[in-house]
Protein backbone atom coordinates (compact mmCIF):
# COMPACT_ATOMS: atom_id res chain seq x y z
CA UNK A 1 0.00 0.00 0.00
CA UNK A 2 1.47 3.31 -0.97
CA UNK A 3 1.13 6.77 0.49
CA UNK A 4 0.60 8.46 -2.85
CA UNK A 5 -2.71 9.31 -4.41
CA UNK A 6 -3.74 6.08 -6.10
CA UNK A 7 -1.36 3.19 -6.18
CA UNK A 8 -2.73 -0.28 -6.53
CA UNK A 9 -3.75 -1.48 -3.13
CA UNK A 10 -4.91 1.74 -1.66
CA UNK A 11 -6.04 5.23 -2.33
CA UNK A 12 -5.25 7.65 0.48
CA UNK A 13 -7.00 10.95 0.24
CA UNK A 14 -4.62 13.85 0.79
CA UNK A 15 -7.39 16.26 1.74
CA UNK A 16 -8.35 13.90 4.50
CA UNK A 17 -4.75 13.62 5.61
CA UNK A 18 -4.49 17.38 5.85
CA UNK A 19 -7.43 17.29 8.25
CA UNK A 20 -5.60 14.84 10.48
CA UNK A 21 -6.83 11.55 9.14
CA UNK A 22 -6.56 9.45 6.01
CA UNK A 23 -9.16 7.46 4.11
CA UNK A 24 -7.67 4.21 2.84
CA UNK A 25 -9.23 2.56 -0.19
CA UNK A 26 -8.54 -1.06 -0.98
CA UNK A 27 -10.68 -3.38 -3.07
CA UNK A 28 -9.77 -6.61 -1.30
CA UNK A 29 -10.33 -5.29 2.23
CA UNK A 30 -13.57 -3.57 1.25
CA UNK A 31 -14.73 -6.84 -0.34
CA UNK A 32 -13.95 -8.64 2.91
CA UNK A 33 -15.92 -6.19 5.05
CA UNK A 34 -18.76 -6.25 2.54
CA UNK A 35 -18.85 -10.05 2.72
CA UNK A 36 -19.17 -9.76 6.49
CA UNK A 37 -21.81 -7.02 6.19
CA UNK A 38 -24.15 -8.22 3.46
CA UNK A 39 -25.87 -10.99 5.50
CA UNK A 40 -26.23 -8.55 8.40
CA UNK A 41 -27.84 -5.86 6.28
CA UNK A 42 -30.16 -8.43 4.71
CA UNK A 43 -31.18 -9.71 8.15
CA UNK A 44 -31.83 -6.13 9.27
CA UNK A 45 -34.01 -5.48 6.20
CA UNK A 46 -31.79 -2.66 4.97
CA UNK A 47 -30.92 -1.64 1.43
CA UNK A 48 -27.82 -3.44 0.22
CA UNK A 49 -27.18 -1.09 -2.69
CA UNK A 50 -26.32 1.86 -0.48
CA UNK A 51 -23.62 0.14 1.57
CA UNK A 52 -20.23 1.86 1.39
CA UNK A 53 -17.23 0.72 3.37
CA UNK A 54 -14.50 3.19 4.22
CA UNK A 55 -11.29 2.58 6.16
CA UNK A 56 -9.84 5.29 8.36
CA UNK A 57 -6.08 5.02 8.80
CA UNK A 58 -5.93 5.19 12.58
CA UNK A 59 -4.62 2.70 15.10
CA UNK A 60 -7.38 3.25 17.66
CA UNK A 61 -10.33 0.90 18.12
CA UNK A 62 -13.16 2.70 16.42
CA UNK A 63 -16.08 2.05 14.07
CA UNK A 64 -19.19 3.97 13.17
CA UNK A 65 -21.98 4.22 10.62
CA UNK A 66 -22.95 7.63 9.28
CA UNK A 67 -24.51 9.37 6.30
CA UNK A 68 -26.96 6.62 5.49
CA UNK A 69 -25.28 3.21 5.31
CA UNK A 70 -21.62 4.26 5.22
CA UNK A 71 -19.54 1.97 7.38
CA UNK A 72 -16.32 3.50 8.72
CA UNK A 73 -13.74 1.23 10.33
CA UNK A 74 -10.39 2.22 11.75
CA UNK A 75 -7.49 0.15 10.50
CA UNK A 76 -6.57 -0.37 14.17
CA UNK A 77 -9.85 -2.15 14.76
CA UNK A 78 -9.05 -4.59 11.97
CA UNK A 79 -5.40 -5.22 12.79
CA UNK A 80 -6.05 -5.62 16.52
CA UNK A 81 -9.01 -7.97 16.14
CA UNK A 82 -8.34 -11.61 16.90
CA UNK A 83 -10.88 -13.06 14.51
CA UNK A 84 -13.56 -12.24 11.94
CA UNK A 85 -16.31 -12.84 14.50
CA UNK A 86 -15.24 -9.76 16.46
CA UNK A 87 -15.50 -7.52 13.41
CA UNK A 88 -18.82 -9.08 12.44
CA UNK A 89 -20.10 -8.43 15.97
CA UNK A 90 -19.08 -4.75 15.79
CA UNK A 91 -20.76 -4.44 12.40
CA UNK A 92 -23.95 -6.01 13.75
CA UNK A 93 -23.96 -3.51 16.63
CA UNK A 94 -23.49 -0.53 14.31
CA UNK A 95 -26.18 -1.81 11.96
CA UNK A 96 -28.37 -2.13 15.04
CA UNK A 97 -28.09 1.65 15.45
CA UNK A 98 -29.35 2.13 11.89
CA UNK A 99 -32.15 -0.41 12.24
CA UNK A 100 -33.22 1.27 15.48
CA UNK A 101 -33.31 4.72 13.92
CA UNK A 102 -30.89 6.02 16.55
CA UNK A 103 -28.94 8.11 14.11
CA UNK A 104 -31.67 9.04 11.66
CA UNK A 105 -31.22 12.78 12.03
CA UNK A 106 -27.51 12.54 11.72
CA UNK A 107 -27.80 10.28 8.71
CA UNK A 108 -30.17 12.69 7.03
CA UNK A 109 -27.89 15.60 7.71
CA UNK A 110 -24.82 13.80 6.43
CA UNK A 111 -26.38 11.88 3.56
CA UNK A 112 -24.84 14.06 0.89
CA UNK A 113 -21.73 15.09 2.76
CA UNK A 114 -18.29 14.16 1.51
CA UNK A 115 -16.56 11.20 3.09
CA UNK A 116 -13.89 13.51 4.46
CA UNK A 117 -16.49 15.79 6.05
CA UNK A 118 -18.31 12.91 7.71
CA UNK A 119 -15.12 11.49 9.17
CA UNK A 120 -13.87 14.92 10.23
CA UNK A 121 -17.05 15.58 12.18
CA UNK A 122 -17.22 12.15 13.78
CA UNK A 123 -13.57 12.05 14.77
CA UNK A 124 -13.64 15.65 15.93
CA UNK A 125 -16.64 14.93 18.11
CA UNK A 126 -15.10 11.72 19.46
CA UNK A 127 -11.86 13.52 20.31
CA UNK A 128 -13.78 16.22 22.16
CA UNK A 129 -15.73 13.60 24.10
CA UNK A 130 -12.49 11.86 25.08
CA UNK A 131 -11.15 15.22 26.28
CA UNK A 132 -14.38 15.91 28.16
CA UNK A 133 -14.87 19.23 26.38
CA UNK A 134 -18.39 20.39 25.55
CA UNK A 135 -16.90 23.36 23.70
CA UNK A 136 -14.75 20.96 21.72
CA UNK A 137 -17.82 18.99 20.68
CA UNK A 138 -19.50 22.15 19.45
CA UNK A 139 -16.35 23.22 17.67
CA UNK A 140 -15.99 19.87 15.93
CA UNK A 141 -19.57 20.01 14.76
CA UNK A 142 -19.66 23.65 13.69
CA UNK A 143 -16.10 23.83 12.38
CA UNK A 144 -16.43 20.88 10.03
CA UNK A 145 -17.44 22.32 6.65
CA UNK A 146 -19.88 19.72 5.45
CA UNK A 147 -23.50 19.28 4.51
CA UNK A 148 -25.43 18.61 7.69
CA UNK A 149 -22.42 19.23 9.86
CA UNK A 150 -24.46 20.63 12.75
CA UNK A 151 -26.10 17.30 13.50
CA UNK A 152 -25.05 16.26 17.00
CA UNK A 153 -23.49 12.82 17.29
CA UNK A 154 -24.43 11.56 20.71
CA UNK A 155 -24.73 8.10 22.14
CA UNK A 156 -26.55 7.19 25.28
CA UNK A 157 -26.23 4.06 27.32
CA UNK A 158 -29.81 3.23 26.42
CA UNK A 159 -29.05 3.45 22.71
CA UNK A 160 -25.98 1.31 23.12
CA UNK A 161 -27.94 -1.36 24.91
CA UNK A 162 -30.65 -1.18 22.28
CA UNK A 163 -28.03 -1.53 19.53
CA UNK A 164 -26.61 -4.58 21.31
CA UNK A 165 -30.09 -6.10 21.48
CA UNK A 166 -30.70 -5.39 17.80
CA UNK A 167 -27.22 -6.64 16.91
CA UNK A 168 -27.65 -10.06 18.54
CA UNK A 169 -31.04 -10.48 16.86
CA UNK A 170 -29.42 -9.72 13.52
CA UNK A 171 -26.65 -12.22 14.24
CA UNK A 172 -29.19 -14.87 15.26
CA UNK A 173 -31.12 -14.34 12.02
CA UNK A 174 -27.92 -15.01 10.08
CA UNK A 175 -27.14 -18.08 12.16
CA UNK A 176 -23.95 -16.51 13.56
CA UNK A 177 -22.60 -16.36 17.10
CA UNK A 178 -22.59 -13.18 19.21
CA UNK A 179 -19.40 -14.33 20.91
CA UNK A 180 -17.29 -11.97 18.80
CA UNK A 181 -19.19 -8.89 19.98
CA UNK A 182 -18.79 -9.97 23.60
CA UNK A 183 -15.06 -10.53 23.08
CA UNK A 184 -14.70 -7.08 21.59
CA UNK A 185 -16.46 -5.38 24.50
CA UNK A 186 -14.28 -7.33 26.92
CA UNK A 187 -11.18 -6.09 25.08
CA UNK A 188 -12.45 -2.53 25.35
CA UNK A 189 -13.27 -2.94 29.04
CA UNK A 190 -9.81 -4.29 29.76
CA UNK A 191 -8.16 -1.50 27.83
CA UNK A 192 -10.31 1.20 29.39
CA UNK A 193 -9.34 0.00 32.85
CA UNK A 194 -5.70 0.67 32.05
CA UNK A 195 -6.29 4.39 31.51
CA UNK A 196 -8.15 7.00 33.51
CA UNK A 197 -9.44 8.33 30.22
CA UNK A 198 -9.66 5.91 27.34
CA UNK A 199 -7.52 6.71 24.33
CA UNK A 200 -9.93 4.96 22.01
CA UNK A 201 -12.86 7.02 20.73
CA UNK A 202 -15.06 3.94 20.46
CA UNK A 203 -14.99 3.42 24.20
CA UNK A 204 -15.98 7.03 24.78
CA UNK A 205 -18.72 7.34 22.18
CA UNK A 206 -20.06 3.85 22.93
CA UNK A 207 -20.25 3.80 26.76
CA UNK A 208 -19.29 0.46 28.25
CA UNK A 209 -21.35 -0.89 31.10
CA UNK A 210 -21.37 -4.15 32.95
CA UNK A 211 -25.05 -4.42 32.02
CA UNK A 212 -24.11 -4.58 28.34
CA UNK A 213 -21.52 -7.29 28.93
CA UNK A 214 -23.91 -9.23 31.15
CA UNK A 215 -26.65 -9.01 28.53
CA UNK A 216 -24.37 -10.45 25.88
CA UNK A 217 -23.18 -13.19 28.18
CA UNK A 218 -26.76 -14.20 28.96
CA UNK A 219 -27.71 -14.15 25.29
CA UNK A 220 -24.79 -16.38 24.36
CA UNK A 221 -25.87 -18.91 26.97
CA UNK A 222 -29.36 -19.07 25.43
CA UNK A 223 -28.74 -18.66 21.71
CA UNK A 224 -28.66 -21.87 19.63
CA UNK A 225 -26.00 -20.25 17.42
CA UNK A 226 -23.48 -19.34 20.12
CA UNK A 227 -21.14 -22.22 19.36
CA UNK A 228 -21.45 -21.93 15.59
CA UNK A 229 -17.90 -21.38 14.26
CA UNK A 230 -17.08 -18.51 11.97
CA UNK A 231 -17.31 -19.64 8.33
CA UNK A 232 -14.00 -20.98 7.07
CA UNK A 233 -13.83 -18.49 4.21
CA UNK A 234 -14.25 -15.62 6.66
CA UNK A 235 -11.34 -16.90 8.75
CA UNK A 236 -9.00 -16.97 5.74
CA UNK A 237 -10.24 -13.58 4.50
CA UNK A 238 -9.63 -12.08 7.93
CA UNK A 239 -6.11 -13.47 8.11
CA UNK A 240 -5.25 -12.03 4.69
CA UNK A 241 -6.75 -8.68 5.60
CA UNK A 242 -4.73 -8.45 8.82
CA UNK A 243 -1.51 -9.45 7.06
CA UNK A 244 -2.09 -6.91 4.32
CA UNK A 245 -2.90 -4.08 6.72
CA UNK A 246 -0.06 -4.91 9.09
CA UNK A 247 2.34 -4.84 6.17
CA UNK A 248 1.07 -1.39 5.28
CA UNK A 249 0.55 0.38 8.62
CA UNK A 250 3.45 -1.05 10.65
CA UNK A 251 7.14 -0.28 10.48
CA UNK A 252 8.56 -2.61 7.80
CA UNK A 253 11.36 -3.91 10.03
CA UNK A 254 8.87 -4.71 12.77
CA UNK A 255 6.68 -6.46 10.18
CA UNK A 256 9.60 -8.61 9.04
CA UNK A 257 10.38 -9.52 12.63
CA UNK A 258 6.78 -10.41 13.35
CA UNK A 259 6.27 -12.41 10.15
CA UNK A 260 9.48 -14.40 9.88
CA UNK A 261 10.77 -15.83 6.62
CA UNK A 262 9.95 -19.31 7.93
CA UNK A 263 6.24 -18.41 8.16
CA UNK A 264 4.73 -19.67 4.89
CA UNK A 265 1.13 -18.64 5.58
CA UNK A 266 -0.37 -16.46 2.86
CA UNK A 267 -1.01 -13.62 5.28
CA UNK A 268 2.63 -13.74 6.44
CA UNK A 269 4.01 -13.62 2.93
CA UNK A 270 1.53 -10.89 2.07
CA UNK A 271 2.76 -8.79 4.99
CA UNK A 272 6.43 -9.38 4.12
CA UNK A 273 5.84 -8.39 0.49
CA UNK A 274 4.40 -5.06 1.60
CA UNK A 275 7.27 -4.57 4.06
CA UNK A 276 9.84 -5.18 1.32
CA UNK A 277 7.97 -2.80 -0.98
CA UNK A 278 8.13 -0.08 1.69
CA UNK A 279 11.88 -0.77 2.00
CA UNK A 280 12.20 -0.51 -1.81
CA UNK A 281 13.54 -4.05 -1.86
CA UNK A 282 12.07 -4.94 -5.23
CA UNK A 283 13.88 -8.26 -5.56
CA UNK A 284 12.51 -9.78 -2.34
CA UNK A 285 9.06 -8.27 -2.81
CA UNK A 286 8.73 -9.69 -6.33
CA UNK A 287 10.10 -13.05 -5.23
CA UNK A 288 7.26 -13.44 -2.72
CA UNK A 289 4.61 -12.07 -5.07
CA UNK A 290 5.60 -14.33 -7.95
CA UNK A 291 5.42 -17.34 -5.62
CA UNK A 292 1.91 -16.30 -4.58
CA UNK A 293 0.88 -15.86 -8.22
CA UNK A 294 2.29 -19.27 -9.14
CA UNK A 295 0.19 -20.81 -6.37
CA UNK A 296 -2.96 -18.77 -7.13
CA UNK A 297 -2.80 -17.57 -10.75
CA UNK A 298 -6.42 -16.34 -10.68
CA UNK A 299 -6.05 -14.13 -7.60
CA UNK A 300 -6.36 -10.51 -8.87
CA UNK A 301 -4.92 -8.95 -5.74
CA UNK A 302 -1.54 -10.60 -6.13
CA UNK A 303 -1.27 -9.07 -9.61
CA UNK A 304 -2.38 -5.75 -8.16
CA UNK A 305 0.42 -5.90 -5.59
CA UNK A 306 2.89 -6.79 -8.33
CA UNK A 307 1.75 -3.69 -10.20
CA UNK A 308 2.30 -1.61 -7.07
CA UNK A 309 5.86 -2.90 -6.60
CA UNK A 310 6.81 -2.43 -10.25
CA UNK A 311 5.30 1.04 -10.29
CA UNK A 312 7.34 1.99 -7.22
CA UNK A 313 10.44 0.65 -8.97
CA UNK A 314 9.78 2.79 -12.04
CA UNK A 315 9.03 -0.24 -14.21
CA UNK A 316 5.90 1.35 -15.66
CA UNK A 317 5.25 -1.03 -18.53
CA UNK A 318 5.61 -4.02 -16.22
CA UNK A 319 3.17 -2.38 -13.82
CA UNK A 320 0.69 -1.82 -16.67
CA UNK A 321 0.88 -5.50 -17.59
CA UNK A 322 0.27 -6.58 -13.98
CA UNK A 323 -2.68 -4.23 -13.47
CA UNK A 324 -4.22 -5.35 -16.75
CA UNK A 325 -4.05 -8.96 -15.59
CA UNK A 326 -5.76 -8.03 -12.32
CA UNK A 327 -8.55 -6.23 -14.21
CA UNK A 328 -8.95 -9.19 -16.57
CA UNK A 329 -9.78 -11.31 -13.53
CA UNK A 330 -11.78 -8.63 -11.71
CA UNK A 331 -13.13 -6.20 -14.35
CA UNK A 332 -15.38 -4.29 -11.94
CA UNK A 333 -12.50 -3.31 -9.62
CA UNK A 334 -12.67 0.46 -10.04
CA UNK A 335 -9.67 1.18 -7.82
CA UNK A 336 -7.41 -1.14 -9.81
CA UNK A 337 -8.57 0.50 -13.05
CA UNK A 338 -7.59 3.86 -11.59
CA UNK A 339 -4.17 2.46 -10.67
CA UNK A 340 -3.80 1.32 -14.28
CA UNK A 341 -4.89 4.71 -15.60
CA UNK A 342 -2.38 6.42 -13.32
CA UNK A 343 0.62 4.49 -14.61
CA UNK A 344 -0.58 4.87 -18.20
CA UNK A 345 -0.71 8.63 -17.68
CA UNK A 346 2.84 8.59 -16.33
CA UNK A 347 4.10 7.42 -19.72
CA UNK A 348 2.79 10.71 -21.12
CA UNK A 349 1.95 8.98 -24.40
CA UNK A 350 -0.97 10.59 -26.31
CA UNK A 351 -1.50 7.25 -28.06
CA UNK A 352 -2.66 5.84 -24.73
CA UNK A 353 -5.22 8.58 -24.07
CA UNK A 354 -8.11 6.53 -25.47
CA UNK A 355 -7.17 3.55 -23.29
CA UNK A 356 -6.84 5.79 -20.24
CA UNK A 357 -10.20 7.40 -20.94
CA UNK A 358 -11.83 3.98 -21.28
CA UNK A 359 -10.39 2.82 -17.95
CA UNK A 360 -11.50 5.95 -16.15
CA UNK A 361 -15.02 5.80 -17.56
CA UNK A 362 -15.30 2.13 -16.66
CA UNK A 363 -14.08 2.87 -13.14
CA UNK A 364 -16.62 5.67 -12.73
CA UNK A 365 -19.36 3.45 -14.09
CA UNK A 366 -18.74 1.02 -11.25
CA UNK A 367 -18.03 3.68 -8.62
CA UNK A 368 -18.33 7.43 -9.21
CA UNK A 369 -17.02 8.59 -5.82
CA UNK A 370 -13.28 8.24 -6.42
CA UNK A 371 -11.73 11.74 -6.38
CA UNK A 372 -8.58 10.60 -8.18
CA UNK A 373 -10.66 9.25 -11.09
CA UNK A 374 -12.19 12.68 -11.70
CA UNK A 375 -8.73 14.27 -11.46
CA UNK A 376 -7.45 11.83 -14.09
CA UNK A 377 -10.47 12.53 -16.29
CA UNK A 378 -9.73 16.26 -16.02
CA UNK A 379 -6.13 15.56 -17.10
CA UNK A 380 -7.24 13.69 -20.22
CA UNK A 381 -9.79 16.37 -21.18
CA UNK A 382 -7.14 19.03 -20.59
CA UNK A 383 -4.72 17.25 -22.93
CA UNK A 384 -7.41 17.27 -25.58
CA UNK A 385 -8.18 20.94 -25.12
CA UNK A 386 -11.63 20.15 -23.73
CA UNK A 387 -11.38 22.75 -20.98
CA UNK A 388 -15.08 22.85 -20.12
CA UNK A 389 -15.20 19.08 -19.55
CA UNK A 390 -11.97 19.33 -17.57
CA UNK A 391 -13.52 22.00 -15.35
CA UNK A 392 -16.58 19.83 -14.77
CA UNK A 393 -14.40 16.86 -13.78
CA UNK A 394 -12.45 19.08 -11.37
CA UNK A 395 -15.75 20.24 -9.85
CA UNK A 396 -16.73 16.61 -9.29
CA UNK A 397 -13.40 15.95 -7.60
CA UNK A 398 -13.71 19.03 -5.39
CA UNK A 399 -17.21 18.02 -4.29
CA UNK A 400 -15.97 14.61 -3.22
CA UNK A 401 -13.11 16.17 -1.28
CA UNK A 402 -15.43 18.64 0.44
CA UNK A 403 -13.63 21.60 -1.18
CA UNK A 404 -16.69 23.78 -1.76
CA UNK A 405 -14.76 26.85 -2.92
CA UNK A 406 -12.89 24.99 -5.63
CA UNK A 407 -16.08 23.19 -6.68
CA UNK A 408 -17.87 26.53 -7.16
CA UNK A 409 -15.02 27.98 -9.20
CA UNK A 410 -14.82 25.01 -11.56
CA UNK A 411 -18.54 24.48 -12.02
CA UNK A 412 -18.93 28.15 -13.00
CA UNK A 413 -16.18 27.74 -15.58
CA UNK A 414 -17.94 24.65 -16.93
CA UNK A 415 -21.33 26.39 -17.17
CA UNK A 416 -19.81 29.30 -19.08
CA UNK A 417 -18.58 27.12 -21.93
CA UNK A 418 -20.52 23.84 -21.99
CA UNK A 419 -23.22 23.62 -24.69
CA UNK A 420 -26.64 24.04 -23.08
CA UNK A 421 -28.79 20.92 -22.95
CA UNK A 422 -25.88 18.47 -23.09
CA UNK A 423 -25.53 15.82 -20.36
CA UNK A 424 -22.42 17.59 -19.13
CA UNK A 425 -24.24 20.92 -18.88
CA UNK A 426 -27.14 19.34 -16.98
CA UNK A 427 -24.71 17.69 -14.57
CA UNK A 428 -22.97 21.04 -14.01
CA UNK A 429 -26.36 22.57 -13.19
CA UNK A 430 -26.99 19.77 -10.70
CA UNK A 431 -23.68 20.47 -8.96
CA UNK A 432 -24.43 24.19 -8.92
CA UNK A 433 -27.81 23.49 -7.31
CA UNK A 434 -26.22 21.19 -4.71
CA UNK A 435 -23.77 23.94 -3.82
CA UNK A 436 -26.57 26.49 -3.53
CA UNK A 437 -28.52 24.16 -1.23
CA UNK A 438 -25.44 23.62 0.90
CA UNK A 439 -24.96 27.38 1.21
CA UNK A 440 -28.61 27.85 2.16
CA UNK A 441 -28.35 25.10 4.79
CA UNK A 442 -25.22 26.70 6.20
CA UNK A 443 -26.86 30.14 6.35
CA UNK A 444 -29.90 28.75 8.13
Amino acid sequence: MSLVSVLGMAFIDHTARAQGFAIVRDTEIENTIRAYSVPLFEAAGLDLNSIRIRLVKDNSLNAFVAGGQNIFLNTGLLTRSDNAGQIIGVLAHEIGHIAGGHLSRIHEGLRNASTQSIVAMILGTAAAIVAGSAEGVSGALIGSQALGQRAIFKYTQGMEQAADQAGVKILDRTGQSSQGLLEFLQILKKQSSLYAVSSDPYASTHPLTQDRISFLGNHIQKSPFSKVPTPKQFRSMHARMRGKLNGYVDDPHRTLNHYSAEDKRIEARYARAYAFMKLHDVKNALSIINQLIDESPKDPFFYELKGDVLKDAGEIRGAIKAYKQAIKILPWAALIRISLARVQLELNDPNLDDAVLKNIREALRYENEIPAAWRQLATIHGRRGETSKASLALAEEAMLRGDIGRAKKNVRRALESLPKGTPEYIRALDIDNELAQAKAAEDS
